[in-house]
């Protein structure tokens, strides 16, 4: 598991290299909630996803993403919001072999961050 650092602004986009795959991640706020987009060599695997906590952002395989992506809330169980990211709600990475465990595994990051 990989924690993906964002900024605590309501636009952003982060590159990042993640499991062999260059990876965009377009995190924003659109109307009430986080949204994210994912991209892998700048084609889009998904968009528009709502950002919950530790709610998974691809969740299907048949994208061709290697992995997943959640959003862990550090101080409780809040959907993330842009004036906490980096902070209070950490965009984590999660290998194939995690993706299965995503609760436990956020929650173990937690303790040790």
């Amino acid at each position: 598991m990989i924690i993906v650092p964002l900024q605590a602004v309501p636009a952003q986009t982060v590159s990042i290299l993640l499991n062999k795959q260059n990876c965009q991640l377009n995190v924003y706020k659109k109307f009430y909630e986080l949204t994210m987009d994912v991209l892998v060599n700048g084609e889009l695997i998904i968009g528009g996803v709502a950002c919950w906590n530790l709610n998974r952002i691809v969740r299907s395989k048949y994208l061709g993403f290697v992995g997943d992506f959640a959003f862990f809330d550090t101080q409780g169980e809040d959907d993330p919001d842009w004036p906490g990211l980096g902070t209070q709600f950490l965009l984590m990475y999660f290998a194939p072999d995690e993706v299965d465990n995503l609760v436990e595994a956020a929650h173990e990051a937690a303790l040790e961050s």
